[in-house]
């Protein structure tokens, strides 16, 4: 039988997951107005757009608490 779980697993898995769509839709809201990320070069903003899920991810895994175990 596969483990449970864990609880920062879940977390950290949500948090990406709302992260990366919350993203796209403000991305699709301002998608005329370059505005969001006019100031940096091209080839840069797919990364550091990357990089607001990917710390979610991390601060989100981060606080929240591990599962105890039995």
């Amino acid at each position: 039988m596969a483990a449970p779980v864990e609880k920062k697993v879940t977390v950290a898995s949500v948090a990406t997951y709302l992260g990366s769509t919350g993203l796209l839709a403000v991305l699709t809201a301002v998608q005329d107005n370059a505005g969001l990320v006019a100031g940096l070069p091209d080839g840069i903003e797919p990364f550091v757009l990357a990089l607001i899920p990917t710390a979610l991810t991390f601060v989100s895994g981060w606080a929240a608490k591990h599962t105890p175990r039995a």
